[in-house]
């Protein structure tokens, strides 16, 4: 690959290029709603928040300096990241919070690149991330969930037209920004009804002797305040 070739690359990556208008951006937030909204839906979109949600736990345990072992993902949209280390101190904290916070601080920060015109550079980060992650995955499903995960954001950002790429770039961001509200809220609900005992705010309850409900609090406000705030760089508000 020559150099005129290379600074092509780079130039199309993360050159700034124009967002669609502001009723496509509505328009992608509704779809992206219906995605998450229905029970019927929301029974396949989820597996698209298990992904981030496995990812974000697999990525602290490999910046707390954790070892990772490996990353399941389930049909019934559940999901496992194993790591070893010290079974406490901070880097097990961060490891234990970040599955909840993941979808909805990634749909921030993705927001966040979309505000700036870094259209392209969101949906090869994302390619990027998504190569990484099935490095660690361990059983098949996972593997198929990724793989299709990862060629849909290659296809889209090499194959199609800018705007395409920034229809889907902003319906992918609002999906994490909703799509992150909700699993907390379904965490509630079975706690309430007795169910996920061993969930992740029960394990952060171990870790900290912060209760279980306090930590579960604490991700319904990120995850709510990343909608927010990433709803109005999308919205240009």
């Amino acid at each position: 690959m020559d150099t005129h070739h290379l600074t092509d690359v780079w130039d199309r990556v993360f050159s700034a290029q124009p967002g669609p208008a502001l009723w496509l951006v509505i328009a992608t937030g509704v779809l992206a709603l219906g995605a998450v909204v229905p029970r019927t839906a929301w029974r396949l979109s989820r597996n698209a928040v298990t992904i981030a949600h496995e990812g974000g736990h697999g990525l602290l345990a490999l910046l707390t300096g954790r070892r990772l072992d490996g990353i399941r993902l389930h049909s019934d949209t559940s999901g496992l990241t194993v790591s070893r280390g010290k079974p406490h101190g901070i880097g097990m904290i961060l490891t234990a919070a970040a599955g909840y916070l993941a979808p909805s601080l990634l749909g921030l920060a993705g927001a966040a690149l979309l505000a700036a015109g870094h259209i392209t550079a969101l949906l090869w980060g994302a390619t990027a991330l998504l190569l990484a992650m099935l490095v660690m995955i361990r059983n098949a499903y996972g593997v198929l969930t990724v793989v299709l995960a990862g060629g849909t954001f290659l296809l889209v950002s090499w194959l199609t037209a800018p705007a395409v790429q920034a229809v889907f770039g902003y319906a992918v961001v609002w999906f994490l920004l909703l799509g992150g509200v909700r699993p907390p809220f379904e965490l509630h609900g079975k706690r309430r009804r007795g169910g996920a005992v061993d969930s992740d705010p029960d394990q952060l309850a171990r870790l900290t002797h912060v209760p279980a409900a306090v930590w579960l609090g604490f991700f319904h406000v990120v995850t709510v305040c990343s909608l927010m705030g990433g709803g109005r760089w999308l919205l240009g508000i």
